[in-house]
């Protein structure tokens, strides 16, 4: 195990390094190019390809973050914390990206090491992904029109359009994450009873088709942080929910209705509604009052007794 860690914490490094030369015109909204990383520790979770995907995998930094599309093998990427401070409490972290793209920086990689350094053992859920563009151009103008829509819809005073799509292939892939959890539990220090999944937009629409629909996930807590806000039917024994998204959000506009689902339910909910923050804000952004986020859902894990074994 401590030689795991030490690789990993070498990887880490050296995947920060990675990003953190590229260009400072990248701090911008313009997506650029960049090679794909080695990813040395990322684990293949053998659920396929992606049917009609033409094109490979890819990568782009957009906003200073590194970001992936094409997505055809999904893969498991462990954060453990350091010797001695964990406390078996696990994250599978699921990024955003409207299932056809992944922030895996901004989304993931942050995410999961910040909750490393909380103690909890977490994993990067890499999902496969509807195809896009191969042209990283045709790819960026079909994200804007999209964009486009979604804010004439917001000022219009709708909510925008919530497309319905087949997430057969995600839901495998993460059903796959948390059975290879499961079964390497003790080599991981995991407390199955204490498995937990947060989600970033497109990625907590993930997190919530999991708790909605899976089989096989027995999921202790769940976190969609500015994910849709529709009513759901929720299931008798569906797991306390943490639930985050900032009014200026174009997903929010005025919507409560997850919040109410969950409350009807008689299933605990916390909701933190934000003054500000936008959508995509990840782990915070300055001069933003969402960017408090991550310590209370630390307390609310804490107060819950997520935090502790039996």
């Amino acid at each position: 195990m401590l030689y795991v860690m030490k690789t990993l914490t070498k990887t880490v490094f050296a995947i920060v390094l990675l990003f953190c030369i590229k260009p400072i015109m990248a701090q911008d909204g313009t997506m650029y190019p960049i090679e794909n990383p080695e990813e040395p520790n990322a684990i293949p979770l053998g659920t396929g390809g992606v049917e009609g995907q033409p094109s490979s995998e890819s990568w782009f930094r957009q906003w200073g973050d590194p970001m992936a599309r094409n997505i055809s093998t999904a893969t498991l990427t462990p954060f453990f914390p350091e010797p001695g401070k964990a406390n078996g409490t696990t994250v599978i972290v699921a990024p955003g990206g409207g299932f056809r793209w992944l922030s895996m920086g901004n989304e993931g990689w942050e995410v999961a090491e910040a909750l490393a350094e909380q103690g909890i053992t977490a994993f990067v859920l890499k999902y496969r992904l509807h195809p896009t563009p191969e042209s990283l151009e045709d790819f960026s103008n079909s994200m804007n029109r999209t964009f486009e829509a979604a804010s004439k819809d917001t000022q219009d005073g709708e909510a925008p359009p919530r497309p319905r799509r087949n997430l057969s292939d995600q839901l495998e892939d993460a059903e796959a994450a948390y059975a290879m959890i499961v079964e390497r539990a003790e080599e991981w220090g995991v407390d199955t009873n204490r498995i937990g999944m947060i989600g970033f937009s497109a990625g907590a629409g993930l997190t919530m088709h999991c708790t909605l629909n899976s089989e096989t996930m027995d999921l202790a807590f769940i976190g969609p942080i500015y994910g849709g806000m529709g009513e759901v039917d929720v299931p008798k024994d569906a797991p306390p929910m943490f639930n985050v998204i900032a009014s200026d959000d174009f997903l929010f506009n005025g919507q409560f209705g997850v919040i109410s689902s969950w409350y009807k339910a008689g299933i605990p909910v916390e909701f933190h509604l934000y003054q500000n923050g936008g959508h995509g804000f990840g782990l915070g952004n300055p001069d933003r009052t969402s960017n408090h986020w991550f310590e209370a859902f630390m307390h609310w894990l804490d107060v819950n007794d997520f935090l502790k074994g039996e």
